[in-house]
């Protein structure tokens, strides 16, 4: 891409993760760029109007709820030309689904500094909100986050919700709620069974946030019972429901640099998982 800046001055453009809503969850350094910005541009759509307290007096504060790309770009420009810091906001975690990568080549164009700043997830915000580890032992151990296909962004081949839904474990499904039907027949023709445990979170951390449980197969029906289609992310898999199961990591039996196993506590974890080679425990047997 060719270079459109000018050799002096040049500015700063922080892409701040604001989190899922509420402004208390800002993390510290956001806060702090925050209120170090010349320009703060937000999108009243999605990030909470409370964030904008951490803002200086006499920053420059630009709603970019109607503005394509092309229309911030001259805020980024003058940031170029006048040495200006600018925090652009984002909800959630600027590394998913935040449009960022497209604005980030366009800030490097034109000379200008780029920094990221991380935010709380709405994901791990809704298993806050409803108490629950989405990584249980023995049950899931992994995450998959993702987005049904067909909408306005098409999907890469391979990243189909059914062909996700095989591997049983937790699913976030973010940007669906306005096909919530086909989310559900997808989720059930990947594998699911009918009574896998599902968490419907609107707004979750806002003022009118609404989180719902229900299963795979009543999925659709809660979601049109409360009229969502928008603001609306989905959790689903065995986790959220399940107990009975425990961490390797606090046993007596399993030792790390700091602390030293219990021997019949170690003993106990071997015999548990049938093993005569390494040790589940922590080391080599």
């Amino acid at each position: 891409m060719t270079s459109e800046h000018a050799s002096v001055p040049t500015g700063t453009v922080w892409f701040v993760g604001a989190g899922p809503g509420a402004a208390d969850l800002l993390t510290l350094r956001a806060a702090r760029v925050i209120g170090a910005a010349d320009i703060v541009i937000w999108a009243a759509s999605l990030v909470h109007a409370d964030v904008l307290e951490h803002a200086r007096p006499g920053a420059e504060i630009v709603d970019s709820a109607q503005l394509p790309i092309e229309g911030v770009l001259p805020l980024y420009r003058r940031a170029a030309a006048e040495g200006l810091i600018v925090a652009r906001i984002h909800s959630g975690d600027p590394a998913l689904w935040g449009a960022v990568q497209e604005q980030l080549d366009l800030c490097r164009a034109l000379g200008l500094a780029v920094e990221i700043v991380p935010g709380v997830s709405s994901f791990t915000a809704v298993a806050a909100i409803v108490g629950r580890e989405l990584t249980i032992p023995e049950v899931a151990q992994s995450v998959i986050l993702t987005r049904l296909e067909g909408g306005k962004t098409p999907m890469p081949a391979g990243e189909r919700v059914r062909d996700f839904a095989r591997h049983g474990t937790t699913m976030a499904l973010f940007l669906s709620a306005a096909r919530s039907g086909q989310v559900q027949a997808e989720l059930l023709a990947g594998g699911y069974p009918a009574d896998t445990p599902a968490v419907v979170a609107y707004q979750a951390t806002w003022p009118d946030e609404l989180v719902v449980r229900c299963t795979v197969d009543t999925l659709a029906a809660t979601v049109k019972a409360h009229k969502l289609w928008k603001h609306t992310l989905f959790l689903v898999g065995p986790a959220l429901a399940a107990s009975g199961t425990r961490s390797h990591l606090y046993h007596p039996g399993h030792f790390h640099t700091f602390r030293r196993a219990e021997p019949a506590a170690r003993a106990e974890l071997r015999r548990a998982r049938g093993r005569d080679g390494d040790d589940p425990a922590g080391g080599p047997a």
